[in-house]
Protein backbone atom coordinates (compact mmCIF):
# COMPACT_ATOMS: atom_id res chain seq x y z
CA UNK A 1 0.00 0.00 0.00
CA UNK A 2 1.20 4.01 -0.98
CA UNK A 3 0.83 5.85 2.67
CA UNK A 4 -0.92 9.26 1.58
CA UNK A 5 -1.59 12.68 3.28
CA UNK A 6 -4.44 15.03 2.25
CA UNK A 7 -3.57 18.32 2.99
CA UNK A 8 -6.67 20.24 1.85
CA UNK A 9 -8.51 23.00 3.96
CA UNK A 10 -12.05 21.94 2.04
CA UNK A 11 -13.53 19.14 3.67
CA UNK A 12 -15.66 17.98 1.08
CA UNK A 13 -12.82 18.30 -1.31
CA UNK A 14 -10.67 15.75 0.80
CA UNK A 15 -14.08 13.76 1.21
CA UNK A 16 -13.89 13.38 -2.75
CA UNK A 17 -10.77 12.84 -3.05
CA UNK A 18 -10.71 10.36 -0.57
CA UNK A 19 -13.55 8.33 -2.28
CA UNK A 20 -12.26 9.02 -5.26
CA UNK A 21 -9.05 7.05 -4.37
CA UNK A 22 -11.44 4.13 -2.59
CA UNK A 23 -12.36 3.20 -6.13
CA UNK A 24 -10.21 3.94 -8.60
CA UNK A 25 -6.58 3.62 -6.48
CA UNK A 26 -7.35 0.97 -4.07
CA UNK A 27 -3.26 0.45 -3.37
CA UNK A 28 -3.55 4.20 -1.70
CA UNK A 29 -4.04 3.95 1.64
CA UNK A 30 -4.72 8.19 3.21
CA UNK A 31 -3.31 7.46 6.90
CA UNK A 32 -3.93 11.76 7.75
CA UNK A 33 -6.06 14.67 6.50
CA UNK A 34 -4.89 18.28 7.52
CA UNK A 35 -6.66 21.49 6.63
CA UNK A 36 -3.79 24.00 6.46
CA UNK A 37 0.39 24.78 6.25
CA UNK A 38 0.92 24.15 10.21
CA UNK A 39 -1.45 20.59 10.37
CA UNK A 40 0.25 19.67 7.23
CA UNK A 41 3.60 19.45 8.61
CA UNK A 42 2.43 18.26 11.67
CA UNK A 43 0.74 15.21 10.02
CA UNK A 44 4.22 14.31 7.82
CA UNK A 45 6.31 14.45 10.84
CA UNK A 46 3.89 11.94 12.59
CA UNK A 47 2.78 9.43 9.70
CA UNK A 48 5.78 10.04 7.13
CA UNK A 49 3.89 8.91 4.13
CA UNK A 50 5.28 8.13 0.56
CA UNK A 51 3.16 10.36 -1.29
CA UNK A 52 1.00 13.93 0.08
CA UNK A 53 -1.70 15.59 -2.09
CA UNK A 54 -1.31 18.92 -2.10
CA UNK A 55 -3.79 21.83 -1.78
CA UNK A 56 -1.68 25.12 -3.20
CA UNK A 57 -3.77 27.61 -1.62
CA UNK A 58 -5.20 27.73 2.12
CA UNK A 59 -6.28 29.45 4.76
CA UNK A 60 -2.93 29.86 6.80
CA UNK A 61 -0.79 30.02 3.72
CA UNK A 62 0.15 28.13 0.20
CA UNK A 63 0.95 24.57 -0.08
CA UNK A 64 4.59 26.07 -1.47
CA UNK A 65 4.83 27.48 2.04
CA UNK A 66 4.54 24.13 3.42
CA UNK A 67 7.28 23.14 0.94
CA UNK A 68 9.66 25.53 2.29
CA UNK A 69 9.62 24.76 5.84
CA UNK A 70 10.30 21.01 5.10
CA UNK A 71 13.85 20.98 5.29
CA UNK A 72 14.15 17.47 3.38
CA UNK A 73 11.40 15.87 1.33
CA UNK A 74 11.75 12.50 1.02
CA UNK A 75 7.77 11.77 -0.35
CA UNK A 76 5.81 12.37 -3.59
CA UNK A 77 4.17 14.88 -4.34
CA UNK A 78 0.57 15.57 -5.83
CA UNK A 79 -0.73 19.18 -6.34
CA UNK A 80 -4.30 19.93 -6.14
CA UNK A 81 -5.57 23.19 -7.41
CA UNK A 82 -8.06 24.83 -9.37
CA UNK A 83 -6.90 26.42 -12.49
CA UNK A 84 -3.90 29.00 -11.67
CA UNK A 85 -2.14 29.22 -14.76
CA UNK A 86 0.79 30.50 -13.37
CA UNK A 87 0.98 28.14 -10.47
CA UNK A 88 0.89 25.26 -12.76
CA UNK A 89 3.28 26.75 -14.82
CA UNK A 90 5.92 26.47 -12.28
CA UNK A 91 5.04 23.00 -11.28
CA UNK A 92 5.54 22.23 -14.51
CA UNK A 93 9.06 23.61 -14.76
CA UNK A 94 9.87 21.83 -12.04
CA UNK A 95 9.03 18.16 -13.62
CA UNK A 96 6.63 17.94 -10.83
CA UNK A 97 2.57 16.83 -10.67
CA UNK A 98 -0.44 18.18 -10.47
CA UNK A 99 -4.43 17.51 -10.37
CA UNK A 100 -6.88 20.22 -11.86
CA UNK A 101 -9.80 20.10 -9.24
CA UNK A 102 -12.59 19.04 -9.86
CA UNK A 103 -10.18 15.65 -10.53
CA UNK A 104 -10.87 13.09 -12.98
CA UNK A 105 -10.51 10.02 -12.21
CA UNK A 106 -8.20 8.82 -15.18
CA UNK A 107 -5.97 12.09 -14.15
CA UNK A 108 -5.67 11.06 -10.25
CA UNK A 109 -5.32 7.03 -11.65
CA UNK A 110 -1.99 8.17 -13.72
CA UNK A 111 -0.35 10.46 -11.35
CA UNK A 112 -0.71 7.44 -8.82
CA UNK A 113 1.08 5.25 -11.27
CA UNK A 114 3.30 7.86 -11.83
CA UNK A 115 4.07 7.57 -7.87
CA UNK A 116 4.60 3.52 -8.40
CA UNK A 117 7.20 4.23 -10.97
CA UNK A 118 9.18 6.69 -9.49
CA UNK A 119 12.25 5.92 -6.73
CA UNK A 120 12.33 8.22 -3.66
CA UNK A 121 15.24 9.54 -3.80
CA UNK A 122 17.18 13.59 -2.71
CA UNK A 123 16.45 14.44 -6.25
CA UNK A 124 13.00 15.48 -5.27
CA UNK A 125 14.40 17.79 -3.18
CA UNK A 126 15.92 19.56 -6.34
CA UNK A 127 12.82 19.67 -8.04
CA UNK A 128 11.28 21.48 -5.12
CA UNK A 129 14.24 24.18 -4.93
CA UNK A 130 13.62 25.08 -8.73
CA UNK A 131 10.09 25.38 -7.79
CA UNK A 132 10.19 27.75 -5.11
CA UNK A 133 12.68 29.96 -6.81
CA UNK A 134 10.48 30.14 -9.61
CA UNK A 135 7.11 30.63 -8.31
CA UNK A 136 8.79 33.88 -5.87
CA UNK A 137 9.93 35.15 -9.42
CA UNK A 138 7.40 38.04 -11.05
CA UNK A 139 5.78 36.37 -14.24
CA UNK A 140 8.48 38.23 -16.71
CA UNK A 141 12.02 37.23 -15.04
CA UNK A 142 13.26 34.36 -16.56
CA UNK A 143 12.81 30.82 -14.97
CA UNK A 144 15.03 27.55 -14.35
CA UNK A 145 13.62 24.29 -15.75
CA UNK A 146 14.04 20.58 -15.38
CA UNK A 147 15.16 18.68 -18.30
CA UNK A 148 15.41 14.94 -18.01
CA UNK A 149 17.20 12.77 -20.34
CA UNK A 150 18.12 8.81 -19.97
CA UNK A 151 21.41 9.13 -17.94
CA UNK A 152 20.49 12.39 -15.31
CA UNK A 153 17.96 14.96 -14.62
CA UNK A 154 19.37 19.06 -15.76
CA UNK A 155 18.23 21.89 -14.07
CA UNK A 156 18.65 24.60 -16.49
CA UNK A 157 18.26 28.48 -17.41
CA UNK A 158 15.09 28.54 -20.08
CA UNK A 159 17.13 31.67 -21.66
CA UNK A 160 20.35 29.35 -21.82
CA UNK A 161 18.38 27.29 -24.73
CA UNK A 162 18.78 28.90 -28.47
CA UNK A 163 16.15 25.95 -29.98
CA UNK A 164 14.55 22.74 -29.94
CA UNK A 165 14.62 19.96 -32.86
CA UNK A 166 11.60 17.09 -33.10
CA UNK A 167 13.08 13.96 -33.35
CA UNK A 168 10.25 11.42 -33.09
CA UNK A 169 8.77 11.32 -29.40
CA UNK A 170 11.64 13.12 -28.34
CA UNK A 171 13.00 17.13 -28.32
CA UNK A 172 16.83 17.76 -29.01
CA UNK A 173 17.38 21.22 -26.60
CA UNK A 174 20.57 23.28 -27.64
CA UNK A 175 22.10 25.57 -25.84
CA UNK A 176 24.09 28.69 -25.62
CA UNK A 177 27.27 27.17 -24.40
CA UNK A 178 27.08 24.29 -27.24
CA UNK A 179 25.95 21.48 -25.29
CA UNK A 180 22.60 19.63 -26.49
CA UNK A 181 20.26 17.29 -24.38
CA UNK A 182 17.70 14.72 -25.84
CA UNK A 183 14.71 14.74 -23.76
CA UNK A 184 11.81 11.87 -23.64
CA UNK A 185 9.05 14.87 -24.09
CA UNK A 186 7.57 15.42 -28.03
CA UNK A 187 8.03 19.04 -29.32
CA UNK A 188 4.22 20.05 -29.03
CA UNK A 189 4.75 19.71 -25.22
CA UNK A 190 7.77 21.52 -24.89
CA UNK A 191 6.03 24.41 -26.93
CA UNK A 192 3.43 24.63 -24.16
CA UNK A 193 6.13 24.48 -21.63
CA UNK A 194 8.55 27.47 -23.27
CA UNK A 195 5.57 29.49 -25.05
CA UNK A 196 5.81 32.23 -22.24
CA UNK A 197 8.96 32.71 -22.64
CA UNK A 198 9.99 34.29 -26.06
CA UNK A 199 9.85 31.12 -28.12
CA UNK A 200 7.85 30.47 -31.67
CA UNK A 201 7.36 27.66 -33.69
CA UNK A 202 8.36 28.54 -37.16
CA UNK A 203 8.35 24.81 -38.19
CA UNK A 204 6.56 21.59 -37.24
CA UNK A 205 10.15 20.48 -36.47
CA UNK A 206 11.52 23.32 -34.62
CA UNK A 207 11.06 25.41 -31.60
CA UNK A 208 13.12 28.78 -31.51
CA UNK A 209 14.15 31.12 -28.72
CA UNK A 210 13.65 34.33 -31.03
CA UNK A 211 16.40 36.27 -28.62
CA UNK A 212 18.81 34.27 -30.42
CA UNK A 213 17.45 34.89 -34.19
CA UNK A 214 20.72 36.23 -36.53
CA UNK A 215 18.49 36.77 -39.74
CA UNK A 216 15.77 35.75 -42.25
CA UNK A 217 16.69 34.69 -45.41
CA UNK A 218 14.29 35.15 -48.20
CA UNK A 219 15.41 32.77 -50.12
CA UNK A 220 14.93 29.16 -50.84
CA UNK A 221 11.19 29.61 -49.41
CA UNK A 222 12.85 31.19 -46.53
CA UNK A 223 14.17 29.95 -43.39
CA UNK A 224 16.03 31.53 -39.68
CA UNK A 225 19.70 32.09 -39.37
CA UNK A 226 20.08 31.06 -35.37
CA UNK A 227 23.69 32.43 -33.44
CA UNK A 228 24.85 29.00 -33.24
CA UNK A 229 24.76 28.98 -37.35
CA UNK A 230 21.97 26.76 -37.57
CA UNK A 231 19.37 27.27 -40.21
CA UNK A 232 15.61 26.70 -39.46
CA UNK A 233 13.15 26.02 -41.90
CA UNK A 234 9.66 28.23 -42.30
CA UNK A 235 7.02 26.18 -43.16
CA UNK A 236 5.17 28.43 -45.58
CA UNK A 237 1.58 29.34 -43.83
CA UNK A 238 3.68 30.80 -40.92
CA UNK A 239 6.43 32.55 -42.75
CA UNK A 240 4.57 35.69 -42.76
CA UNK A 241 3.85 35.81 -38.84
CA UNK A 242 7.56 35.08 -38.62
CA UNK A 243 8.96 37.76 -40.51
CA UNK A 244 6.58 40.51 -38.40
CA UNK A 245 7.50 38.83 -34.85
CA UNK A 246 11.69 39.24 -36.29
CA UNK A 247 10.44 43.14 -37.77
CA UNK A 248 9.41 43.84 -34.50
CA UNK A 249 12.38 42.28 -32.21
Amino acid sequence: MIRSIIVEDEKKSRETLVGLLNIYCKNVEVVAQADGVMTGIQKIKKHKPEVIFLDIQMPDGSGFKLLEKIETVDFEIIFTTAFDQYAIKAIKYSALDYLLKPIVPDDLINSIKKVEEKKISGQINENIKVLLENIKKPKEEPHKIILSTAEKIHIVKVNDIIRCESDNYYTRFYFKDGTKLLISKTLKENEELLSDHSFIRPHKSHLINIRYIKSFVKNDGGYIVMTDGSNIPVSRRKKEKIIDIINNL
